[in-house]
């Protein structure tokens, strides 16, 4: 493994920013970048040995400061959408921060992913990484109590990108962490994601309304343009779902030896190129990069419509309304975990 940092710029404030870079021997590479805790780029090579940066992103800080669709980086304390920007816990109502019409989305304004981690960077004989540490103060985008959160980046020897995130808290609070990477196996910036095959191991989803918010309804994929449950091309079924899936399904699939499940697969026909998703959580958020337009651009050119595609393994979203979905509120006796796996290959 080869693990080197490089001065990415500085923020406003004056404060530096290193960007990252993790090499394995067989040609992936990772970049990342403490602004957000983020994955900036992820060079992979395809089944002729070329080789292309596989997520959507930037190649400078600036870009990142501004305003953007949460390329690569940590979204949370709550990841998706709040209803209402508000929820009840306990005999208090809480006011968040709407940056989604009148919903919370992704922690808010000043979410995780706006925030400047700090970065350390750690290595192992099989993997390298960077672990990024963020302190989050009592009332920070209106959530009760102080939450410090952990998130371990690293790749493998085995084209493994790994996130190990937790989070310690003092007072409860809900939690939902998720990493906001975008995916294109043909190259960033290469056209649309219509014809990748896409597999979700999930017979149930959660339907939402016109906001995106769901109604609390756990409905089956069954007769769906929702069945993933056996391989088709993203944009096989999608004028079913316009403008595009922005939906959770309900994993299905057995956890492992080490208490991780399979959320999704996805496999670029002409690249060959593959991406198997794992994950200690309940759901995935599948979504298409509806809200590309093509005026946002990166180092490998313009990210149209469908441009890209998410697979954010989380609780399900707006839990806070809904006693029947599984918890997001963490005690300080309990703290939260939350293991990503990402296992990039080629056939």
């Amino acid at each position: 493994m080869k693990l080197s940092s490089e001065s990415f710029g500085l923020m406003p404030d004056g404060t530096p920013v290193k960007r990252f870079t993790v090499r394995n021997k067989k040609g992936v590479e990772m970049k990342l970048c403490a602004l957000g805790a983020t994955i900036t780029e992820l060079m992979v090579p395809d089944k002729a040995g070329n080789v292309a940066d596989v997520v959507l992103g930037f190649t400078s800080l600036a870009d990142y400061i501004a305003p953007h669709p949460h390329f690569g980086c940590m979204v949370g304390r709550v990841a998706n959408r709040i209803a209402g920007a508000k929820f009840e816990l306990g005999s208090n109502i809480y006011h968040l921060e709407a940056n989604d019409g009148p919903n919370s989305l992704h922690g808010g304004k000043h979410g995780l992913g706006r925030r400047l981690w700090q970065a350390s960077a750690v290595e192992h004989q099989e993997s390298a990484g960077v672990e990024f540490t963020c302190r989050s103060l009592d009332g920070e985008g209106g959530f009760p109590g102080s939450a410090d959160f952990k998130a371990l980046y690293t790749l493998d020897e085995h084209g493994v990108v790994r996130l190990d995130m937790s989070a310690t808290v003092d007072a409860p609070t809900p939690i939902n962490l998720t990493n906001h990477t975008y995916f294109n196996l043909r190259g960033a910036g290469h056209g649309d994601i219509l014809a990748h095959e896409l597999c979700i191991p999930a017979d149930f989803y959660t339907p939402v309304d016109a906001a995106l918010i769901p109604t609390g309804e756990i409905c089956s994929v069954a007769h769906t343009p929702l069945d993933f449950r056996k391989p088709k091309a993203i944009g096989r079924d999608m004028a079913g779902v316009s403008p595009g899936y922005d939906h959770n399904y309900v994993l299905t699939s057995r956890f492992d030896a080490r208490g991780l499940r399979l959320a999704a697969k996805a496999r670029e026909p002409a690249s060959g190129r593959t991406l198997s998703v794992y994950t200690t959580q309940p759901g995935v958020q599948l979504y298409t990069g509806n809200f590309l337009d093509g005026s946002v651009s990166g180092a490998g050119g313009r990210y149209v419509k469908h441009g890209g595609f998410c697979l954010e393994t989380q609780h399900f979203p707006d839990a806070v309304h809904h006693a029947h979905f599984p918890s997001i509120i963490v005690e300080p006796s309990t703290p939260y975990r939350h293991i990503i796996e990402y296992h990039l290959g080629c056939d």
